[in-house]
């Protein structure tokens, strides 16, 4: 199928700000954030997603912003379209041109923009959804992903479709497709009936290393299989099945082997686990990194090696590793690093990186250099100052080393003991990692908001998180609420020999993963005096047949629903109910796929039904993350009201 490129062209002239860092410097409590950070080939300039969130309550509109990669210089700022969000930005391979995807929502189109001296160029448009545009190696060519007519956004978190009609009869299917640099024809290229999650040209350019799965694309990620697609033909051809989920695969320079990151992973996005490499030509995957005591989150080839980073505890570490497993640690640093998405950008020669670089007392910089010294290049957050205090927190339970961090008041009255909420992470496979607790909107207010309430906020990351390795990631497999909740309740114990909290005025909270493990804290615990539970699972039973993503259940259940119910009765919150006392609020939204509000209501309904005080929050038109900027306000108010009518202030 050909899709017909644009025929005019919009240009779009280049802001040059000369001297050294040159910044915004906005007042107050505005905050710029970074997304998407990308280093060019040969490591000289940066390019980020840009935003400016001046604390009035508006989604602030990104630009595209190059800046040189030693002093932080603005060279160039791109922004064609002013309705529309970008995605992550690719450097052409001579390190002259970029290549972008903007996304207008309400148009429901999507058009792969070019820029370079100056201008930027759009050269195709697509009815519907599409991203992740790449260059070919020669930078002859450019591809991306494209759902033409697509019904929804792209991923299970987005706000799902109306179920009206026959449902399942049409799928959406993200596909590959190319064309030429200089402009021509949009070509679907992978096949109609397989949805590509993931892809990366082979280093010949004659093909792409793909994760790919037939049916429902917000479903079948669990399952998705190793692909090689031809760029001619695109016949594809399956390169492996890996037993795990997998992310990130990327083919050796000499063409030969695929190197990607595969566990246990419960999100596609959440990226975790050992590095597995297989030959392109096919076979079983090897894993690299068995017992390794991390969680790779970055993966690049580099010569004859990788270079990777991975949540080590609590440090973010980048680590370069050889065909034999050997791993040496470059750089580590106690904060969240990454591109704004979790990954870190390497130079060709992978001697030079750039990355986003935050934690919770210091406000997101693009850090950027050599490997061992990089530095901060922007210095627009350095007039914001810490809003909370942090305390990393370890403990060992059951045999488990386990980690969270401790969020507080800058400072506290001798003799006093606060009140601390427990904030439990999704996933299951993710952790709480430091980000910046700004005074504004942007970075986690609610925990901000709680603090100058006088909470303390608790953030464990017990079994099952990322951070301590494949087994940790996988301990809590058939046991949700089990292990994981006593190393929580064995941190509670811990924070206490730590800080003045009140143990008898405690609150739990969580979204996702983290509103279940409340729904189940709340029916297998009395510690807890208030809860809120977001986005939460009830009865595993019946969220199997209402959920639109039912695969991520088999690696973490063992099993589906149907062929074996007790263990997912066992752990279902709704069949404890009559133990419930805690007040709990619950919430979700009203298109939520990945957790439907069935669920939430359900649980209401069984407190309901047992006198406990409850309420139910359902936020129209939203999906399984709360993204209207005045639903997140009511939410924060509706919480901390609820926190302080069962927990005094």
């Amino acid at each position: 199928m050909q899709v017909k490129a644009i025929a005019r062209t919009a240009f779009l002239a280049t802001a040059i700000i000369s001297g050294a860092v040159a910044q915004a410097g906005s007042p107050g409590s505005a905050i710029r954030d970074y997304r998407s950070v990308a280093i060019s080939p040969a490591g000289d300039r940066v390019v980020s997603l840009e935003s400016i969130d001046a604390g009035n309550g508006k989604r602030p509109h990104p630009t595209i912003v190059v800046r040189d990669a030693s002093t932080g210089t603005i060279a160039a700022e791109f922004d064609p379209c002013s309705t529309c969000s970008y995605d992550k930005p690719s450097w052409s391979p001579d390190g002259k041109a970029l290549a972008f995807v903007a996304s207008d929502k309400r148009a429901a189109s999507a058009w792969l923009y070019v820029a370079s001296g100056g201008k930027a160029r759009a050269l195709a448009t697509v009815q519907g959804v599409a991203g992740s545009a790449r260059w070919s190696p020669d930078g002859r060519t450019l591809s991306l992903l494209a759902t033409v007519g697509a019904k929804k956004e792209t991923g299970a978190t987005a706000a799902g479709a109306r179920l009206v009609g026959e449902i399942g009869a049409e799928e959406d299917a993200q596909r590959i497709a190319t064309i030429p640099a200089a402009g021509g024809f949009l070509r679907l290229v992978s096949p109609a009936d397989t949805f590509i999650y993931e892809y990366d040209w082979t280093p010949d350019g004659k093909g792409f290393i793909a994760t790919s799965a037939k049916g429902n694309g917000d479903n079948n990620w669990w399952v998705a299989k190793l692909s090689h697609v031809d760029a001619g033909s695109g016949a594809l051809r399956i390169v492996a099945s890996p037993a795990t989920q997998l992310n990130m695969p990327r083919v050796s320079p000499d063409g030969r082997t695929v190197a990607f990151i595969g566990g246990l992973m419960s999100d596609f996005g959440s990226v975790g686990g050992d590095v597995y490499i297989v030959p392109l030509a096919g076979g079983e995957p090897v894993n690299l990194t068995p017992g390794f005591k991390g969680t790779f989150n970055t993966l690049a080839w580099r010569g004859n090696g990788l270079m990777g980073t991975a949540l080590m505890e609590e440090k973010s570490n980048v680590l370069s590793l050889d065909m034999n497993g050997r791993s040496t640690i470059v750089r580590s640093v106690a904060a969240s690093t990454g591109a704004g998405d979790g990954r870190m950008s390497f130079s060709a020669d992978g001697s030079r990186a750039a990355a986003l670089q935050e934690d919770f007392e210091h406000a997101p910089a693009i850090v950027a250099g050599p490997l061992g010294a990089m530095r901060a290049i922007t210095d627009d957050n350095a007039h914001l100052a810490p809003q909370v205090s942090v305390q990393n927190i370890s403990w060992n339970n059951e045999g488990f080393d386990v980690q969270g961090w401790l969020i507080g008041p800058r400072t506290t009255v001798p003799g006093r003991k606060y009140p601390m909420i427990v904030q439990v992470h999704g996933g299951p496979a993710a952790a709480a990692s430091p980000r910046y607790i700004s005074p504004g909107e942007q970075g986690n207010p609610l925990v901000r908001e709680l603090v100058e309430h006088g909470y303390f906020v608790f953030l464990p990351n017990p079994r099952g998180s990322f951070g301590q390795g494949q087994d940790f990631a996988r301990a809590n497999r058939r046991d949700f609420g089990g292990g994981d909740l006593r190393d929580i309740l064995t941190g509670v114990d811990a924070v206490t020999a730590a800080a003045p909290v009140d143990t008898n005025r405690m609150g739990l909270m969580g979204h996702s993963y983290g509103g279940f493990m409340t729904m189940w804290g709340v029916t297998h615990s009395q510690r807890f005096k208030a809860a809120v539970a977001g986005a939460g699972i009830a009865n595993w039973i019946s969220y199997y047949g209402q959920n639109g993503i039912d695969q991520w259940m088999i690696p973490f259940f063992g099993a589906s629903a149907y062929d074996d119910p007790a263990i997912y009765r066992q752990l279902s919150p709704i069949e404890s109910i009559k133990v419930a006392r805690t007040p709990t609020l619950v919430y979700v939204g009203e298109r939520d796929v990945e957790c439907p509000p069935a669920q939430s209501m359900e649980f209401w309904h069984g407190l309901k039904a047992m006198g406990v005080p409850t309420s139910l929050v359902i936020y129209e038109g939203e999906g399984h993350g709360i993204r209207e900027p005045e639903h997140q306000r009511d939410l924060r108010k509706r919480t901390i009201e609820w926190f302080g009518r069962y927990l005094g202030e």
